[in-house]
């Protein structure tokens, strides 16, 4: 596996690898992270399909999906806690 690229982001990190014949897209915040895997041969343009793939809308609902984890997990946390 290796990182072909990272992408700057104010809220989350974001790196792209390369392993199997597939990117990862995994992006990260604190202890929390989700990953993306897209098979090469659905890109018609290596990685810079995935940078497009990674537009706007995607990235914000990729940040309200990191809220929702985080809430998950503290709720969680306090059941097995209290």
């Amino acid at each position: 596996m290796r990182i072909v690229a990272e992408l700057p982001h104010p809220d989350f990190k974001i790196s792209i690898l390369n392993m199997n014949n597939k990117f990862i897209v995994k992006m990260e915040q604190g202890s929390l992270e989700q990953s993306f895997k897209i098979p090469e041969m659905d890109l018609t343009d290596g990685v810079n399909s995935v940078f497009e793939l990674l537009d706007e809308e995607f990235l914000k609902k990729a940040a309200a999906r990191f809220n929702d984890m985080r809430t998950d997990y503290k709720d969680a946390y306090f059941r097995y806690n209290y």
